[in-house]
């Protein structure tokens, strides 16, 4: 079992104001009568080199996004390699300005928003949406964003601030135009799903959270991507792709399994995959692993004295209701009927 969770001093809890830690210089003096201690000297060397590598560590988490007023809102932060996220959450129905420019790019996600008056700034973009629910805007390092809003609802937005330096990608080139309130699936599905991380990292391991921060840097770097022809997404998956993947949920049932998972095995993007797969098999991925689930209880009530929860369990979910629930569902009879009608 994974035991490298998030550092406790990386969560910084819902507040009015954004709190950052603060590094204290190590500073070595000169002493120019004082015999050579190479114990003390090396001693000195390691607690420099240790406190430069936690300023380099930090230095892009130095920057946030400014909110005016501060105490409008409530905001929770999580901090790992390369990357932060930031969920900002207005607490009352009043006009509220927000401002920001680094060398860091932004992502911004309005998780939930609609105002009555305002604009948004990005570069040489402007925009008085009034809902902007499900829209994202991205700000490329060191370009200016500036946003206000007299808000109908209590806003939601999540901001995910990725340094340049520390990019998991090979090719950044894409990440460098600026976009305001655009429209992306797999940005937004992989955006949420850090979110939720992000709520809670105590009920998840730090692993995990690096893992889907560096599918959604991957995912960034496509903006700047022409779209690409892939011949398969016509006709759904190619034969090897359906193969994989469907041999990976059998392999599977009683997991979560995720998309991002599946669409790694099928070497496409989460939005492709998800478009290719249920022109192939007819039904999204999700509800394929549901079905296949059904499938497995069915075979298994089929057995003498079957125990619904046991049986349940062994399929993947948590509690009999919801298994009871998800077999009604397909079959139109509950798992005890199934197996009298067996009988």
């Amino acid at each position: 079992m994974l035991t490298n969770s998030l550092r406790r001093e990386a969560l910084i809890p819902f507040n009015g104001n954004l709190v950052r830690p603060q590094l204290k210089a190590v500073v070595v003096p000169l002493h120019r009568h004082v015999a050579f201690d190479a114990r003390s000297n090396a001693t000195n060397i390691r607690k420099v080199g240790l406190a430069l590598e936690r300023r380099e560590a930090a230095a892009p988490f130095d920057f946030a996004v400014e909110v005016s007023p501060a105490d409008a809102v409530k905001r929770r932060r999580v901090e790992w390699n390369g990357m932060s996220a930031e969920i900002i959450q207005a607490s009352r129905l009043e006009r509220i300005e927000a401002r920001f420019r680094a060398p860091v790019h932004l992502l911004v996600v309005g998780e939930r928003g609609a105002r009555s008056e305002g604009e948004t700034v990005v570069g040489g973009l402007r925009s008085s949406l009034r809902d902007y629910r499900r829209k994202l805007t991205f700000v490329p390092a060191g370009t200016e964003y500036s946003d206000w809003q007299l808000p109908r609802t209590l806003t939601r937005q999540t901001y995910f601030y990725l340094d340049p330096k520390k990019l998991p990608v090979e090719d950044a080139s894409g990440l460098c135009t600026p976009r305001l309130f655009f429209e992306n699936t797999a940005i937004w599905d992989t955006s949420i799903k850090l979110a939720g991380l992000v709520e809670s990292p105590e009920q998840h391991d730090r692993l995990y959270l690096e893992a889907v921060g560096v599918v959604l840097a991957h995912e960034l770097t496509r903006l700047g991507e022409a779209p690409r022809s892939e011949p398969q997404i016509r006709g759904g998956l190619a034969a090897w792709q359906e193969r994989v993947v469907t041999a990976y949920i059998e392999e599977h049932l009683e997991e979560q399994v995720s998309l991002a998972t599946l669409a790694g095995l099928a070497r496409l993007s989460p939005y492709y995959f998800c478009r290719a797969f249920k022109q192939s098999l007819g039904i999204p991925p999700h509800r394929y692993h549901t079905r296949r689930r059904i499938e497995r209880a069915k075979a298994l009530l089929a057995k003498q004295s079957p125990s619904v929860t046991e049986i349940g369990l062994a399929v993947g979910f948590s509690e009999t209701s919801s298994f009871t629930a998800a077999f009604r569902k397909v079959t139109g009879v509950t798992p005890t009927a199934y197996h009298r009608s067996l009988a």
